[in-house]
């Protein structure tokens, strides 16, 4: 599955920025300057259509008096939808298992062939 859709993510940032701008009766003129942002970025942002720089979120944060979380998507308590389901599964597995994956993703083709092979023989027993 990957990392979080991005679009997803951008989608969240852009209406928790709208609702906390509206909520704090401001314009989009008004954020983008507290923010250093020029309107029509702003304005994409707002959208859904890009994601902010780190700095910018930071400043966005501040301007808007909204923590970082909501903006994330991670204020209710348990990892938003959208991150669970792209974690990677290894996050699951036992810590022997990421170790022998860690190493398995150092191996050429013929050597993972005879891992294959070592593991498919102890599996019978």
């Amino acid at each position: 599955m990957g990392q979080p859709s991005t679009g997803k993510l951008a989608a969240n940032v852009g209406e928790i920025a709208r609702e906390s701008r509206l909520r704090a009766g401001l314009t989009q003129a008004d954020v983008a300057e507290r923010v250093g942002l020029a309107t029509e970025v702003y304005g994409r942002l707002e959208r859904g259509r890009m994601l902010p720089s780190v700095p910018s979120l930071r400043r966005l944060c501040i301007a808007l008096r909204t923590p970082s979380d909501t903006f994330l998507g991670l204020n209710t308590g348990e990892v938003a939808t959208w991150v669970a389901e792209s974690s990677p599964p290894e996050y699951d597995e036992v810590p022997e298992l990421r170790r022998l994956m860690r190493t398995l993703r150092k191996l050429d083709g013929s050597q993972l062939k005879l891992i294959g092979l070592v593991a498919a023989a102890l599996q019978k027993r």
